[in-house]
């Protein structure tokens, strides 16, 4: 069983890499395949035994709370049509607990988290949902396992370019064993030249109650936003923090490129995956054919 028994999942941004289409829609509501990206965390997270959901949210938003909602009139219009397979899929997540807290003004990813302090006074996850993992791939109980192991803050990294480091936060580290980091330093979207490695944090995080005191009284950085990249590094200074490098599968689905990847290889795994693996078949000698 899960020693972890929160997730929280920072839905607080303004998802202006997508616009116009989050103009009036959640970026964490656009749909890969059949599930909106948000519902692809909770899954990771519920595989795990995390039971327990906090999402930050701000105005507009409602869509996520009712997603994981029961809606009466739909079920029942899927019972009148013989639909019972389907009314067990939209209600597989009824059982478990959400909560929703708004975040106010969008001011970084430490802000949103620093939102959840009243309600988590435990070791907790912290998932974006910008970034999909591979369902096949056990990034998030590795994590848990790490921390299980250790009491330590777990960061998921990532091995990225040389030219992509001024994306991300890039972390200094020691390696202790194979695949596992102890950070000695995080700069948050350094230029090449100043990047110290090229491991990357991605969105995927084991937090301790500390983080939130830290959060608390840090200051805006980079971007006049709370950095959790700051906070964190403040936090290396008196506990051990550990980064885990993930080798599987990410998609970036926060970028539109990364979205369409997503889009087209977890199609590829769904129930329709011949049909449309023929599809891509046809699209690439039709392009070999206009080349």
């Amino acid at each position: 069983m899960s020693i972890i028994k929160k997730a929280l999942l920072p839905a607080g941004g303004l998802g202006t890499r997508f616009l116009p289409a989050t103009k009036a829609s959640p970026k964490e509501m656009l749909t890969v395949v059949d599930k909106p990206l948000i519902q692809y965390a909770v899954e990771e997270a519920y595989s795990c035994g995390i039971n327990d959901f906090i999402i930050i949210t701000s105005r507009y938003k409602k869509s996520l709370e009712d997603h994981f909602d029961i809606i009466h009139e739909l079920e029942e219009n899927l019972k009148e049509k013989g639909k019972h397979k389907l009314i067990e899929e939209i209600n597989k997540f009824s059982h478990l607990n959400f909560s929703y807290i708004r975040q106010g003004r969008p001011l970084g990813l430490g802000h949103s988290i620093l939102k959840a302090k009243s309600f988590i006074n435990e070791p907790f996850a912290v998932l974006l949902s910008d970034d999909i993992i591979d369902p096949d791939e056990n990034l998030l109980k590795n994590m848990i396992d790490l921390h299980a192991e250790t009491g330590c803050c777990v960061i998921a990294l990532e091995e990225v370019s040389t030219e992509h480091v001024s994306q991300y936060g890039i972390i200094e580290g020691e390696m202790e064993k194979e695949g596992v980091y102890k950070i000695k330093n995080m700069v948050e979207k350094p230029s090449i030249e100043e990047a110290p490695s090229n491991l990357a944090i991605i969105g995927r995080y084991i937090l301790i109650p500390e983080i939130f005191d830290i959060l608390q009284n840090m200051k805006p950085g980079k971007g006049g936003e709370y950095q959790l990249t700051d906070a964190l590094k403040e936090l290396s200074l008196k506990n051990t923090v550990y980064g885990y490098v993930f080798k599987g599968k990410r998609y970036d689905a926060g970028d539109k490129f990364g979205f369409l990847q997503a889009t087209v290889e977890l199609a590829l795994k769904s129930p329709f995956s011949d049909k449309f693996r023929q599809y891509l078949f046809e699209i690439v000698d039709r392009l070999k054919n206009e080349n």
